[in-house]
């Protein structure tokens, strides 16, 4: 089975990622857009674009009915939701079925398991993939989080079931917060993913964030493609990636890699995913599996050759992997930085407008992924990510500094915008970070 048609159903720079593997593939596209983002880049760059809503989020990219509708008027034979909500929404996939449109991305009820990141890890813990110490299930009651923490023990992290993104997840130091933790995580919950359900899970201050890239066929085989450390973060939202991870031992990585593959497997998992572990003292533990293509995945195809998008689609035909696991073999290190319209000077709030001057780097070993352009005005509707800036080098030390050489080389001005930028080049040069010896307190606690 081949794809004619590909409709993308999401914006910005994934979705003219997207767009650009199918060009290669020699397959159609068609852009979905809100009237607030009429002018962005990957409705020029699609060969069909659809208006499907106005510039509320929810009642554009998200709205299902309004999705399939564009679709079918375009004669779309697959849908790629890229990496937000819908990537993960397994009702949305089920339509997709029911409307005779292939869903690049997992089975239907392989995202309905997975999705709730409490089910997923009940299905880890059976698959033995090691967790961290936390409640069963959900938790429905005040009386059940008390009983909870007291055996959990404090510092421990309040999730929502449904949540993703970073959002939906509050730390709790102090027996006297967890009640109000408690209450205003749920609150979150459903006014971000309408689903309150929450869990608990013992929380650890000094690990690393670190995921497997797993790729895997309609036809049992599953492989990895090595790891990627995410642990330079604010709000629980990532900033740098970078494979492989430094200064972790290969026989951890290794047997994380082991771990993934082993959970794929065991819930029959079919294209690219991500499982996410921390690495604290005890050696490495699950948190949750993402079931679709990462904002982080360029780092994994810089490092290894592979383009996970295509293989995505090739994956959602029905066609095999082309790899083995011996053929992936990883070589020099890549780094993400991700660039957003954001002030860090003012906790990172959202700094929407028009860009007047916007020039990204270039040169040799380094990759711009971005939707922005000169003239194009940041829409405050949406999430504020702007670019995302590769830089590939045989040792990691010279993909940082090449990192730093783009990061100074990138040109973004215009009234009230402000990006992340000079935040990322005081990480990169960070004695810490350099060293490799960083974790997920780093960002707060060396004061950047």
């Amino acid at each position: 089975m081949a794809f004619d048609t590909i409709l993308i159903a999401n914006r910005g720079e994934i979705a003219l990622r997207v767009i650009r593997s199918c060009r290669e593939l020699g397959i159609r596209t068609v852009a979905v857009y809100s009237t607030a983002d009429r002018d962005c880049a990957h409705v020029r760059a699609a060969d069909t674009a659809v208006q499907i809503g106005p510039g509320a989020p929810r009642k554009s990219y998200l709205c299902a009915p309004a999705v399939i509708e564009a679709a079918l008027r375009t004669g779309a034979d697959a849908v790629h939701p890229g990496y937000g909500f819908l990537s993960e929404d397994p009702d949305f996939a089920e339509i997709c079925a029911e409307n005779g449109l292939a869903f690049i991305g997992p089975r239907p009820d392989v995202l309905s398991r997975l999705g709730d990141k409490a089910v997923a890890r009940a299905l880890m813990t059976e698959a033995g993939l090691p967790v961290l110490p936390g409640s069963p299930g959900t938790v429905d009651s005040a009386a059940e989080v008390s009983d909870l923490a007291a055996r959990i023990g404090f510092p421990l992290i309040i999730k929502a079931a449904a949540g993703g993104g970073g959002r939906g997840m509050t730390v709790v130091r102090r027996p006297g917060d967890l009640l109000p933790a408690y209450r205003q995580t749920r609150a979150t919950a459903q006014a971000v993913f309408g689903d309150n359900r929450v869990y608990l899970e013992r929380y650890c201050d000094s690990a690393r964030h670190v995921e497997v890239q797993v790729l895997a066929d309609n036809h049992g085989q599953v492989l990895h493609l090595g790891e990627r450390d995410c642990s330079v973060q604010r709000r629980h939202q990532k900033l740098i990636e970078e494979s492989p991870g430094p200064g972790l031992h290969r026989e951890l990585t290794r047997a994380m890699a082991r771990a993934a593959v082993r959970g794929a497997r065991s819930v029959d998992y079919t294209g690219v995913g991500t499982f996410e572990f921390l690495v604290h003292d005890e050696g490495f533990s699950f948190m949750e599996m993402n079931c679709r293509i990462q904002v982080e995945h360029p780092v994994t195809e810089a490092v290894y050759g592979v383009d996970l998008v295509r293989e995505q689609i090739l994956v959602a035909a029905g066609e095999r992997l082309r790899h083995s696991q011996e053929d992936l073999v990883p070589r020099g290190t890549a780094v993400e930085c991700r660039v957003n319209a954001e002030d860090p000077d003012r906790d990172f709030a959202p700094s929407p407008g028009l860009l007047e001057e916007y020039v990204p780097p270039g040169g040799p070993f380094v990759r711009v992924d971005t939707h922005g352009y000169p003239g194009w005005r940041i829409p405050p509707q949406y999430d504020s990510l702007l670019a995302k800036v590769i830089a590939w080098g045989p040792d990691r030390l010279t993909a940082l500094d090449r990192m730093d050489r783009a990061l100074a080389e990138f040109r973004i001005a215009g009234p009230g915008v402000r990006t992340t930028i000079p935040l990322l080049r005081k990480v990169v040069a960070h004695e810490v970070f350099r060293e490799g010896k960083h974790d997920t307190s780093f960002l707060a606690a060396s004061g950047l």
